[in-house]
């Protein structure tokens, strides 16, 4: 299990045959070309929308282990977003070092 997995459910929810029959699959289709840069040597497979859709229609050719590391910026990107949404739920707490002014 690659490093950056590690404590997520991720891998258990993608369906059976994943790395041996979608991705090949899905990266022949797309021809090994990046959906996000549009660049050759595509070496792994991306949900277009973040979730457990995993039907062809939402999947896409991306660069992962190879530069330009599309699948990182792609990901963390997504991270951030959620992030932000989350942040902007929470009620704002006062600032401990002005307690009692």
């Amino acid at each position: 299990m690659p490093s950056q997995w590690r404590g997520s459910t991720r891998a258990r929810r993608l369906p059976r045959g994943w790395s041996t029959v979608i991705v090949p699959r899905i990266l022949a289709r797309d021809r090994y070309l990046c959906h996000v840069c549009g660049g050759p040597g595509a070496d792994a497979v991306d949900h277009v929308i973040p979730g457990d859709d995993h039907r062809d229609s939402n999947l896409a050719a991306i660069h992962d282990a190879t530069p330009p590391h599309c699948h990182r910026y792609k990901s963390s990107a997504e991270g951030n977003t959620a992030r932000w949404r989350l942040r902007e739920t929470r009620t704002p707490e006062p600032h401990p070092g002005l307690h009692g002014q």
